[in-house]
């Protein structure tokens, strides 16, 4: 069983043959852009009605105690994306620090967060452009508009969306990346003019009862209650920061320019959510919107805010793909550099063209994401791409804490202040909302995670590149050497 905690050097990455690195092109208002496109999206547009029908108005806490959390892990994150600036993210310093067997359930976890987290984000893209079109008249079939659960045969406006965004991200990742900094500056404007148009509309009785089922998760007539059950899903809404870490090799300046991505973006995010939360849920009774697909539009249709409704399903169209480009930039990376290791196929590891983007992995990634994209509702999507977030937000701040004690002196251009209070937690935070999901959805994800071992048993153990060459971690001297100290 050796071969499970075998590891990547750290600096591992100055090994890999230049055909196969990719090529620095992002600086920091790339990464601010990319954090906050992959993390404002289908959870404040969507889930807000979602997280109000689980924990009503204190859908609000639901929210607060998920930025608590994910600001915790974005620190984590900070440090290890500046010690260790590889593509990969939670995947790469997992094999570097834990090693090969903890480094693989987390790669084949982040399948649930980056390409399933596409598919749910295109599901609620869905919802918003269904509901612009019915607005302005066109009456599209059910049987084009939802899976089978649903009552349709395929969500048609879904996987043309994730077609897309597939077809521009095949063109780079700097094209990619000024492409989303338009489309989020689309959904900032839609979001402000929400809360202005909303925030005088405010009235008190609608945050009362503020907590009408409680703190913790519950069932209750077989529905899940309770702020950490909205909060368990919530959470959905906060993915993306991370993704800002894949994107490590193809920074100019990892050093400075990954630690104001990943916080910038996530402070910034924040922010945002609270206001809006406040607003939707203060401006219009929680019951009525809860199940409502595009909350967001309803609220402003009840107010009387009929072209401001349509505005911001019109943003919500427009710029919604850019958490799917993000998410899917995201897990084309991670595959890339799996791939790149041996765990996968070597051919997906492949750089085609002058931009040397990995072509094949991208169309691989967009057909997985376009098929659960068109099956599966939204709630259920979100909820098992949520676990396997956890898992990857745990994994690093375990690293964290293991090198602060393997290697006290690697060079950390960004060091997660109290570490030893941080850290722990995030694992602490990040187990207890695990555990609040439904107990459904952790058996999807077991069931996930026992597809994944025997995967790697029967492949990845066998072509890793570490089972031919084992590497061990260099001197720290040797890191500071070819990183800068």
């Amino acid at each position: 069983m050796k071969f499970l905690t075998r590891r990547k050097a750290l600096n591992a990455i100055h090994g890999v043959d230049v055909s196969r690195r990719l090529k620095p092109t992002l600086s920091w208002p790339h990464l601010v852009a990319l954090g906050i496109g992959a993390i404002i999206g289908t959870g404040i547009y969507t889930l807000t009605g979602i997280g109000a029908e689980r924990a009503g108005p204190a859908v609000i806490l639901a929210f607060a105690a998920c930025g608590a959390l994910c600001i915790f892990a974005a620190l984590t994150y900070a440090e290890m994306a500046t010690a260790i600036p590889a593509a990969g993210s939670a995947y790469t310093y997992a094999y570097s620090v834990l090693g090969e067997g903890v480094a693989w359930i987390i790669g084949w976890s982040l399948i649930l967060e980056y390409s399933v987290t596409c598919s749910a984000v295109a599901v609620g893209w869905s919802g918003y452009m269904t509901g612009l079109l019915t607005s302005t008249g066109i009456h599209l079939p059910v049987v084009i508009l939802a899976g089978p659960d649903d009552g349709g045969f395929i969500n048609l406006p879904a996987v043309l969306i994730v077609a897309a965004v597939t077809a521009l991200l095949a063109r780079g990742a700097r094209e990619s990346a000024t492409v989303n900094i338009f489309l989020v500056a689309i959904k900032i404007t839609a979001l402000v003019a929400f809360v202005c148009l909303t925030v005088s509309a405010i009235r008190p009785e609608h945050f009362t009862p503020f907590m009408p089922y409680g703190f913790t998760s519950h069932t209750t007539n077989g529905e899940t209650k309770g702020v950490m059950a909205a909060a368990a899903i919530v959470f959905f809404a906060f993915f993306g920061f991370d993704a800002v870490s894949t994107s490590a090799e193809e920074v100019k300046n990892p050093r400075r320019d990954l630690t104001i991505g990943i916080i910038g973006s996530m402070v910034v995010s924040t922010i945002v959510y609270m206001a809006v939360a406040a607003c939707a849920v203060g401006a219009w009774p929680y019951t009525e919107f809860a199940r409502s697909g595009e909350p967001l539009a309803f609220i402003l249709r009840s107010l009387n805010h009929p072209f401001a409704a349509f505005a911001v399903g019109a943003a919500a169209v427009i710029a919604l793909p850019s958490v799917i480009l993000v998410m899917m930039f995201g897990q084309t990376r991670v595959f890339f550099v799996m791939a790149r290791d041996g765990l996968l196929p070597h051919w997906l590891s492949r750089l085609s063209g002058e931009r040397r983007a990995p072509l094949n992995i991208t169309l691989i990634v967009g057909t997985f994401v376009a098929i659960i994209g068109g099956m599966f509702r939204l709630d259920q999507i979100a909820e098992l791409s949520n676990a396997g977030t956890l898992l990857a937000f745990i994994s690093v701040a375990v690293c964290v804490m293991v090198l602060r004690i393997s290697n006290p002196n690697l060079s950390r251009p960004f060091r997660c202040p109290a570490v030893w209070v941080v850290a722990p937690l995030s694992v602490i935070g990040c187990a207890y909302f695990m555990s609040s999901l439904p107990p459904m959805t952790l058996v999807r994800f077991a069931i996930w995670n026992a597809v994944g071992v025997t995967v790697y048993l029967a492949y990845g153990r066998r072509k890793s590149h570490l089972a031919a060459k084992p590497l061990v971690l260099d001197k720290v001297d040797v890191i500071e050497a070819e990183f800068g100290s």
